[in-house]
């Protein structure tokens, strides 16, 4: 095969490397624009993990890269005047003009024709190639040339860093955060060489040009920087090397080949710096391009496979780094925080790194966590944590007014669709009764209606008769008699998405026969061939707010600990809050706050007719998820808002408002809404999404991102998740009596 690649970077020369090794009888070339000592930057940096499989892939370009790195297993933070340390973490930092010095010999060593200087402007050129790599970086000639084909987008991040060097061996992988009367600088640090280390410096856009940054030349710049933190380099000079101020472009392209043309590393996509992926994507990338170039006779499907393959794992490590980088966009949020908090926090900032995993590294830190969280709940909650051993974070009280629960864990509301004229029945009973004795401190019950027309659908339970509050009272009395859990009461409107058939006839779809008007803020239809809703009047208003208020008088009656209130996912009160939702000229529309207003004045009447000594949630829809719609910030304005009226904690949903959103999936994706909902507008959050292990609870709790833990299919899938996750994790939670038997069953040996 005659191969072209544009590219000489790693990804360019590993993918020659693997190729060749295959099969030697491939012709290969390599063109790179700048010469072999015009590289960029100064370290690059891999886990151990990532080396493994260098290692088995090419033994030798393995070990002389080895043998020319410098290795450390501990993370240091640096803060508050103080150093916090984990342990066990295992990276490797290598020169980045050794490694391509490494790549390139080795190419030679197998016949590539590797030529630097060479600039490819016209692909044209290289017509005759039976296959064309684009590896030639984020300023991609092969993507340019292609670019309606390959469809990039570029998202340039606000934070502004600068790649520098110095001669300080730092022993770590170091973070510093030193604030000044411009704001506050971060560094990411990591040693390279002997001598050498890479020095990352990075702050917010208003830092930088408070600072005078937005117009300093690059001596400037290194005069600036040296002297602003020749605390933290101890004498140590720093270096250049093109070290401009840059922003971070995350760059993801629709699709990554072309009949013969494919792209790899940077060409293709990036990920942020501080989960240290670019180099390791850009190989990995070339490894399983050329695994799949060896697997299949038929270059198409080749090249088909190598994208579907790993697309996949690189769209994962995205989303890692998008998480990653806007921990350091928002470092601001976290400086309240306590020490082994703050590091908890940035440890696990990706969502890659959780309590568990650091647990098997640097087991004395976590205990150090594990200690500190319990003080910090024994304070909040009045309720002493017990002895030793100390609880895992999921396992501590936390208190709301005088509601005390045991643990963390919360069973999110779900509805059923199979209540009788709103009137829940036996499925309910066994339904919220199991996962009540599943070990979780609360059980939500599912939306539940506050009139016959707040109905989603005729299977939707309400809380507007008696006969309803008598069914109710008896799944309370149930979890109240025979478990240590709480239960609470979700109350809800379904507004423009009522009068729709049960999910599982079509999901929002609406009824064929037997409709019911329906109401929202304007008249608006949900799908097309929705029923159009009324818009409210003042007296819709009225009614709807008493119905409210009725409902409530009806859960406190039925004996609910604690209400939550439902303003997120399309429902009427969410259709207030969002501006695709509520086009309103009058007092209620507009600004947020006035979009707030009429949901607002629901919450003060239903929290006036709540006993106060019982707390109130709201769910809220952190985001819509498209164009036009509510973004982050208005989540920690309607949040505020909903604490400065008296809410003692906000469940932080996302999306659903508009059948045409696009969500971004993935693990725990709308914990960082409650995260900083709970900074900025402190306030207590739950956190709900994708969350299905214990360790990401215990992750979630220990580093500050809520407060309570919410999971949903978790709890479809295992009623008793909760007493799992504690036998999992060593802790002793006691069954029921009926079930005493499993306090000394080991399920592992039946």
């Amino acid at each position: 095969m005659n191969i072209a690649c544009l590219g000489g970077g790693p990804a360019g020369l590993y993918f020659a490397i693997l190729m060749k090794k295959a099969s030697p009888n491939h012709h290969i070339t390599i063109y790179e624009r700048n010469q072999p000592d015009a590289t960029f930057g100064f370290g690059v940096v891999f886990s151990d993990a990532t080396g493994t499989n260098f290692r088995e892939l090419d033994p030798e370009s393995f070990d002389a890269m080895m043998a020319a790195a410098a290795t450390w297993d501990d993370i240091d933070i640096h803060y508050r005047g103080g150093l916090l340390k984990s342990s066990g973490h295992g990276f490797s930092g290598l020169s980045r003009a050794a490694l391509l010095q490494i790549l390139t010999d080795r190419c030679r060593e197998l016949s590539v024709d590797v030529r630097f200087g060479v600039e490819v402007d016209d692909l044209d050129a290289l017509r005759d190639a039976d296959l064309l790599i684009g590896a030639d970086g984020f300023n991609s000639t092969v993507r340019a040339t292609y670019q309606e084909m390959f469809r990039p987008h570029v998202d340039w991040r606000p934070n502004r860093y600068v790649w520098l060097g110095t001669t300080r061996p730092f022993p770590a992988f170091t973070f510093f955060f030193r604030q000044t009367e411009h704001g506050l600088w971060r560094v990411h640090a990591y040693q390279y060489a002997p001598d050498q280390s890479t020095f990352i410096i990075e702050a917010t856009e208003a830092t930088w040009r408070a600072s005078g940054m937005s117009e300093a030349s690059e001596s400037d710049t290194l005069s600036f920087c040296e002297a602003l933190f020749a605390e933290e380099l101890q004498g140590h000079s720093l270096e250049t090397n093109r070290s401009i101020w840059r922003q971070f472009p995350t760059l993801k392209t629709a699709c990554w080949t072309h009949e013969n043309v494919v792209l790899i590393g940077d060409a293709a996509h990036t990920a942020h710096f501080s989960i240290g992926s670019g180099t390791k994507l850009a190989m990995e990338d070339a490894a399983s391009l050329a695994g799949a170039l060896n697997a299949h006779a038929s270059q198409g499907q080749a090249l088909a496979s190598y994208e579907k393959e790993r697309r996949p794992q690189v769209e994962s490590t995205q989303r890692a780094a998008q998480v990653s980088l806007q921990w350091f966009e928002d470092t601001e949020r976290y400086m309240s925080m306590e020490p082994i908090q703050f590091a908890f926090n940035l440890l696990t900032r990706s969502f890659r790194v959780t309590h568990d995993n650091l647990k098997m590294r640097d087991e004395g830190f976590i205990e150090s966590v594990n200690t500190w969280f319990a003080q910090q709940a024994e304070v909040q909650s009045g309720v002493a944590v017990g002895p030793s051993p100390t609880p895992p974070p999921m396992f501590t009280p936390f208190k709301l007014r005088d509601l005390t629960l045991t643990n963390r864990v919360v069973v999110s509301p779900m509805c059923q669709y199979c209540a009788q004229d709103g009137t829940p029945n036996d499925w309910h009973l066994v339904h919220l009764g199991a996962r009540a004795q599943g070990g979780a401190a609360l059980v939500l019950t599912e939306m539940t209606n506050v009139s016959a027309e707040a109905r989603i659908s005729p299977g939707c339970a309400g809380i507007y008769t008696e006969e309803h509050v008598a069914a109710w009272k008896r799944i309370v009395n149930f979890v109240h008699l025979n478990t240590s859990a709480r239960i609470g009461m979700q109350l809800g409107h379904a507004g423009r998405k009522g009068s729709t058939r049960l999910a599982w006839e079509g999901l929002d779809r609406p009824l064929p026969e037997g409709n019911w008007p329906i109401i929202a803020p304007s008249a608006i239809p949900y799908f097309s061939e929705s029923q159009v809703p009324r818009e409210m009047s003042r007296r819709d208003m009225d009614l709807v707010r008493e119905q409210f208020v009725a409902a409530a008088e009806r859960a406190d009656e039925a004996g609910f600990d604690i209400l939550e209130l439902h303003f997120a996912h399309g429902y009427l009160l969410a259709t207030f809050v969002s501006p695709l939702t509520n086009r309103r000229t009058d007092a209620y529309g507009g600004t947020v706050e006035n979009r707030m207003r009429y949901p607002l004045e629901v919450f003060d009447a239903v929290r006036a007719a709540w006993p106060p000594h019982k707390p109130m949630s709201v769910r809220i829809s952190a985001v819509d998820w498209a164009p036009g719609g509510s973004q982050p910030h208005d989540a920690v304005r309607v949040a505020t808002l909903l604490a400065e009226h008296g809410c003692d904690i906000v469940d932080v949903s996302a999306g659903q408002t508009v059948p045409d959103a696009k969500p971004v999936y993935g693990r725990q994706f709308q914990t960082p809404f409650a995260d900083r909902v709970r900074h900025e507008a402190g306030i207590a959050t739950m956190a709900v999404g994708n969350i299905s292990s214990y360790t990401d609870v215990n992750t979630i709790l220990a580093a500050g991102r809520a407060d309570l833990c919410v999971l949903a299919r978790a709890h479809l899938w295992d009623p008793y998740w909760t007493h799992h996750a504690a036998y999992e994790l060593g802790h002793q939670l006691p069954w029921l009596p009926q079930y005493e038997s499993l306090n000394n069953y080991n399920p592992r040996f039946t």
